[in-house]
């Protein structure tokens, strides 16, 4: 896939605004995208052990910055790990990853991928959507933040539920037109001031 960076970071962007925010998929990301606390992060390579490197130095950026000017990153890379069984499979080097560099109960990865798909679903189940994103993409969270989300949000663990229940509502042809949006406004450039 050839795509550059600005298109892919600004096309995540999008996403995240469109439909993390606006379907409220995720009730703690509307805070951090208002107060410019998400890190976007282009990775072009095309191999594993490159982005395992990235990940892992933006485990310590991360670790070492400031929670009020960055409080969650997201690495996007469009070019390794495009099959989704592959992406699956490298989370667990991940994983390990953060255990090995001592930020286990500190920081945590979630991920999101174009073919993401649940365990027990078929592949055009429109519940996977909930975790596809625009392009392969590691997240990683601070377990603080997430902790103080949860306790925010009484309820956390029935998100999942209400988000499957939201992508039935919005059907395919509502999402495939929101995935359109999302490309659009990757396309189309800020104004300018």
């Amino acid at each position: 896939m050839s795509v550059t960076p600005e298109f892919a970071l600004a096309h995540t962007r999008a996403w995240v605004d469109r439909a993390v925010i606006g379907l409220n998929l995720c009730p703690f990301a509307k805070a951090v995208q208002a107060k410019g606390q998400v890190r976007y992060v282009f990775s072009d390579t095309t191999d594993e052990q490159v982005l395992l490197d990235t990940l892992c130095a933006e485990m310590h950026y991360l670790a070492e910055t400031d929670p009020a000017k960055t409080d969650t990153t997201l690495i996007v890379h469009p070019n390794v790990l495009t099959d989704f069984e592959l992406f699956n499979d490298f989370l667990d080097a991940a994983d390990a990853a953060v255990e090995e560099l001592g930020y286990g109960g500190v920081l945590q990865v979630a991920t999101f991928h174009p073919q993401y798909q649940f365990a027990d679903t078929n592949p055009d189940d429109i519940t996977n959507a909930t975790n596809r994103s625009p392009y392969p993409t590691l997240q990683l969270l601070r377990e603080e933040s997430v902790d103080r989300a949860a306790d925010a949000f009484p309820e956390a663990e029935t998100i999942y539920e209400t988000n499957m229940r939201t992508l039935q509502a919005l059907g395919p042809e509502k999402l495939a037109a929101l995935q359109a949006r999302c490309e659009a406004d990757a396309a189309t450039p800020p104004p300018t001031a």
